[in-house]
């Protein structure tokens, strides 16, 4: 019986492939763009961290720099201990199954933590589809939260959805946590037309859209 490792890394390598069928036209990018190493010390403490954060849902169209998206999406869901690839956020029954999608202005990528890279998923602006608010369009960043039912060992849909949701929670935590001691704004969304989205992205027979965050600037 392969390992949980095992079966983690066999998922991962098995989405790389797949997303190779996935309808919609491709990042010219056929490579995937490598992120700088992530800071994974110094910074505030965890405290000031836990006092400083809020949702802000008034967005600069400001860039997030590379070193710093790469600080937020290691935070987020990155790999924390090498040697089991486990990640700095809990999941449920210790499978993958939250998978982040990144809106940016020039396309959508999915974040692969194994090798800290973004991969190429579509070459369109889709950031005013991650949500009905009237601000997604403008900030530079939107996480969309995709979840692989087809992992969870056949149990109900709705345990499903419920589980996904709380891996989801878990993750977006975390983002706030980094926004909040880098002084980035950012806000925790539901409001995300799912089954649109979910078919503009491509996706395949049992995933499905937990939610999506914002990130940016706060404006002013």
């Amino acid at each position: 019986m392969p390992s949980r490792r095992e079966v983690n890394v066999g998922l991962l390598a098995g989405v790389v492939v797949a997303a190779r069928g996935l309808a919609g036209p491709v990042l010219a990018a056929e490579a995937p763009r490598p992120l700088p190493p992530p800071k994974t010390d110094g910074g505030v403490s965890l405290r000031a961290a836990l006092a400083k954060r809020q949702s802000i849902r008034s967005f600069s169209e400001r860039p997030v720099p590379a070193e710093l998206l790469s600080d937020l999406l290691w935070a987020a869901y990155g790999v924390n201990r090498p040697a089991t690839g486990d990640r700095t956020a809990p999941s449920w029954r210790h499978v993958i199954v939250i998978e982040l999608y990144v809106a940016l202005a020039d396309g959508v990528w999915r974040y692969d933590p194994v090798p800290h890279a973004l991969v190429p998923h579509l070459a369109r602006d889709l950031r005013a589809d991650t949500g009905m608010q009237d601000y997604v369009d403008k900030a530079p960043v939107n996480l969309v939260y995709v979840a692989h039912g087809e992992r969870m060992g056949g149990i109900p849909e709705a345990d499903q959805r419920l589980w996904a949701s709380v891996d989801t929670g878990f993750i977006g935590q975390n983002v706030y946590l980094l926004a909040a001691a880098e002084g980035l704004a950012t806000v925790f969304r539901a409001s995300v037309e799912r089954e649109r989205l979910a078919k503009t992205l491509g996706l395949g027979a049992g995933q499905f859209i937990t939610a999506a965050q914002t990130i940016g600037y706060p404006a002013g």
